[in-house]
């Protein structure tokens, strides 16, 4: 029987998580605090994890796990030559980072749920997609240094976009470790710190992003009509253009959006009708808003993708009231 047979046949021994089972912490360990490891793969003791665990906040039990945390699959073949008894599955933090993203996604999820009670479910899933992005998680994994920690292959090079995805990996094993080695409330202690800080400020910048869809879905509601946009102006030389877009609804001028590129203006042309029209503005009102005639208008009509997703609702994250400290810890 070979040993990805044996590994899929194999139960969990009762009242331990399978990782109690794992002997690829052993094998990581053999390998990674060797001497002749080389510099490039990451390679630290036992008081350098120690150190690492401190910063985020976490006293491990079993620094092993967080030692198999840090481990890229790029190890691998270092990992099989040490060692032929363990899986390929175990030996890198892969299925550490599958615990993290759920874990993540559950406390995030808990936030949000407390944070706004009238958002209904389709909000509360658009903000925590937001929320727990890669972009997000690459941002707090260099925040505590994460990319110094990580075990790499010998010899491995690696360009920027591998790099963060490694990080946001990363990042999300060092959840499910925590989860693991420390229990429920000190994953999510460790959480809160990024959650509470950075949910108001990515939620809103995700809010400006979507704000076609914002605009598309109230107009339809309210006027049972789409917005249509119109590049007014195209500046600068081919490398570094800048285009001028103003969205319109039925010949009149909502708003004005300058972009590097056209989709950018036509977000900021959303979002600066989407302020007219929170403002009190009444679009299809002639006193309200100018009528422009559309055929006077050079460029070219863009009409939005009717299948675009609409946007979370106007609620401002700002106005958000942050959790308090959890008890029972």
């Amino acid at each position: 029987m070979t040993a990805s047979k044996r590994a899929a046949g194999r139960a969990p021994s009762a009242g331990k998580f399978p990782e109690d089972d794992d002997p690829a912490r052993d094998a990581c360990r053999d390998v990674l605090t060797r001497d002749d490891v080389p510099a490039e793969t990451g390679g630290g003791g036992d008081a350098q994890l120690a150190v690492f665990a401190a910063t985020c906040g976490v006293r491990f039990r079993d620094l092993e796990l967080l030692r198999l945390a840090l481990t890229h699959r790029s190890v691998l073949h270092d990992v099989i030559a040490a060692r032929e008894d363990v899986t390929p599955a175990s030996m890198s933090n892969e299925r550490l980072e599958f615990l993290g993203d759920a874990v993540l996604g559950m406390v995030a999820a808990g936030y949000l749920y407390a944070q706004d009670p009238e958002a209904d479910e389709g909000v509360l899933t658009a903000r925590r997609v937001a929320l727990v992005r890669a972009e997000t998680l690459v941002r707090w994994a260099r925040e505590i240094g994460l990319g110094d920690q990580l075990h790499l292959g010998a010899g491995e090079r690696i360009g920027a976009g591998a790099r963060d995805r490694m990080l946001a990996g990363a990042f999300e094993a060092l959840v499910g470790a925590i989860w693991l080695d420390r229990g429920h409330a000190a994953a999510t202690r460790f959480l809160r710190r990024f959650v509470v800080r950075d949910a108001a400020s990515v939620i809103a910048d995700q809010a400006v992003a979507n704000a076609k869809g914002r605009l598309q879905e109230l107009l339809q509601e309210r006027y049972r009509r789409s917005p249509a946009y119109h590049t007014i102006a195209t500046e600068g030389p081919p490398h570094a253009r800048t285009f001028t877009v103003e969205v319109l609804l039925d010949g009149r001028g909502l708003g004005v959006g300058v972009g590097e590129s056209k989709r950018e203006a036509q977000q900021a042309a959303a979002a600066a009708a989407l302020a007219l029209i929170e403002a009190g503005h009444d679009p299809l009102d002639p006193a309200g808003t100018p009528a422009l005639a559309h055929a006077d208008r050079p460029g070219e009509t863009i009409v939005p993708d009717p299948d675009e997703a609409p946007a979370a609702p106007t609620n401002p994250a700002s106005e958000w009231s942050m959790l308090d400290d959890e008890s029972g810890d």
